[in-house]
């Protein structure tokens, strides 16, 4: 198989990727240097020979061979690390000509955006025996791993097939303001200006656009405002979910709710026709910029950049998703985050989203032996501390982050401090000295990060995310979520699973889009839109998510 280095795209909070193996069955190491349950193997032992698959990443300087995190994993571990990847392009498919053609590797370890094991994947491997279930090794060789998956039920659950076996990994990612994705993002400039108290209910918020409308508040004497935006490209910049939890909970993952641990559809209910009367009513009044259910992420940004300013609001997870931010820029500090929607009724919910992935990026298959199948189990378990996650993930100490200084306080105001990044020239990079990968990075260590006190400065944005999600949105989720992150099918209802939610949730963006922008009339067309559902096997879906919900963890 092809041998190359690989690279992978480094970053805090990127995507969490994980590096795979490739199989060398004929140049397996039998020295014996298990070097004990958790400790490093004997320096004067026969290397062990592993053989890793890597999707390579061609836009950063990386090596995977010469890089340093692999000198220092070789080392620690006496491992001589055979490295075969494949480019991001068609890795899917390289992975399952690998598989099918009997010739993979002693370990997979995929980015996750490019590639994972799906959870049926899983299933069907695991039980024809050609992944390998890990919770003996876990539980022999592996402590931070297993009291990370014991101290985070969510991710524990997402790991843990319903046969009770452990296939595969995916890295925890505890990236808090990610949890709850939809904010909302308000011109406080100019509600100051204008006098405008945060508003608190969704008549409160539309006189507030209103204003922002009619009362010239960028002072050029044109109607040129755009009182809300937001996208259609990326996850958490749609308008929609965060004005429809004033009505009912939106999870536009799965528009699935809970009433009593029953699998509910969220969109065929009376209260999501009275949300959709609410936004429809914003944008017959030209309060939502029409832009907003259709443009792209560089559009979005051009309307929150422009000069002169005309955003009064953003529906975004975070606002360098429409604006430049940091002190020179000339709006970063006018946006702040306001919390949920009250209703008529009283709703007043914000999204859930668990961060961690489904599925695994991390496999051994049947190949390794098992002294391969130790040596890969403690290499994973390394990247589950916080030396083996800071130097997997950020790279070398001093180069890429440094310890904290006096005075200089953490992320989580309740914790210490424990690392800072060492910001890199501009144009710049830490070179080839990581792998990119955060397997643990947890609310513990990322809580622990070193940000700057002043939110609006570049060193203290996750400062002001985590502020505005612990003050604005923690907490106001549901009693009961659908754990769609959870939920494991068999091998037989993966497929239609994945037919149903593609059918079913465009059915429900393309629907809300015409019945706010009055291509279908809320009057005479609900009750068909309705009715639209059992064509898509709605009926079907809920039976089989219910199955699923009532053999998981979280059903009562």
């Amino acid at each position: 198989m092809r041998k190359t280095g690989t690279t992978v795209m480094l970053g805090l909070l990127a995507a969490l990727l994980v590096l795979s193996g490739c199989s060398n069955s004929g140049n397996q190491a039998d020295s014996g240097n298990g070097g004990g349950a958790t400790g490093e193997a004997s320096p004067n032992a026969k290397p062990i020979t592993l053989s890793i698959f890597a999707n390579e990443d061609t836009t950063n300087n990386q090596n995977l061979q010469t890089n340093a995190f692999t000198k220092l994993i070789e080392e620690k571990f006496n491992l001589k690390i055979d490295w075969t990847t494949v480019p991001f392009d068609g890795a899917p498919e390289k992975r399952q000509i690998s598989l099918a053609s009997g010739d993979y590797p002693d370990v997979f370890l995929l980015v996750p955006y490019v590639d994972h094991f799906t959870q049926n994947d899983l299933l069907r491997y695991g039980q024809q025996g050609v992944l390998v279930p890990l919770n003996e090794l876990i539980d022999q060789y592996a402590p931070n791993l297993k009291r990370t998956l014991d101290d985070n039920p969510d991710y524990k659950a997402m790991n843990v097939a319903p046969d009770g076996n452990i296939y595969g990994l995916n890295g925890l990612s505890a990236c808090y303001h990610c949890s709850y994705p939809n904010k909302m993002w308000v011109n406080t400039s100019w509600m100051e200006q204008l006098g405008i108290e945060t508003p608190k209910t969704t008549d409160e918020f539309k006189k507030m656009l209103e204003a922002f409308k009619t009362m010239d508040p960028n002072g050029n004497g044109k109607a040129d405002e755009v009182p809300l935006s937001g996208s259609t490209e990326t996850y958490g910049v749609h308008v929609i979910p965060y004005l429809m939890n004033a009505f009912i909970y939106n999870d536009d993952r799965t528009y699935l709710t809970l009433n009593g641990g029953k699998v509910e559809m969220a969109a065929i209910q009376p209260k999501w026709k009275e949300g959709l009367a609410y936004i429809k009513s914003l944008y017959d009044e030209g309060l939502i910029d029409s832009g907003a259910f259709t443009q792209n992420a560089e559009t979005f940004k051009k309307i929150g950049e422009s000069s002169p300013q005309i955003l009064g609001a953003g529906a975004a997870m975070h606002p360098a998703i429409f604006l430049d931010i940091g002190e020179n820029n000339r709006y970063s500090k006018d946006y702040n985050s306001i919390p949920p929607l009250t209703g008529p009724d009283g709703t007043s919910y914000a999204s859930y989203a668990y961060t961690g992935n489904t599925g695994a990026t991390f496999v051994i298959t049947n190949k390794a032996s098992e002294e391969q199948r130790i040596a890969a189990i403690k290499m994973l378990e390394y990247l589950y501390t916080f030396e083996g996650q800071m130097g997997a993930k950020i790279g070398v100490k001093g180069v890429s982050w440094r310890d904290p200084e006096a005075g200089e306080e953490a992320l989580n105001d309740q914790m210490q401090p424990k690392w800072a990044i060492i910001q890199q020239p501009a144009g710049g990079s830490s070179g080839n000295k990581a792998w990119g990968i955060g397997y643990n990075l947890s609310a513990e260590i990322s809580g622990s990060q070193v940000q700057s006190t002043d939110i609006y400065s570049n060193s203290g944005y996750e400062r002001r995310l985590f502020e505005a999600t612990k003050n604005n949105y923690d907490g106001k989720r549901p009693e009961e979520v659908f754990p769609y992150w959870a939920i494991w099918n068999d091998s037989e209802s993966a497929d239609q699973i994945g037919m149903y939610q593609t059918n079913l949730n465009n059915y429900i963006d393309q629907s809300a889009l015409q019945f706010v922008t009055g291509h279908k009339s809320l009057d005479k067309d609900w009750d068909s839109y309705v009715k639209g559902f059992d064509g898509l096997g709605l009926a079907a879906y809920l039976e089989i998510m219910q199955k699923a919900y009532n053999t998981s963890e979280y059903a009562e």
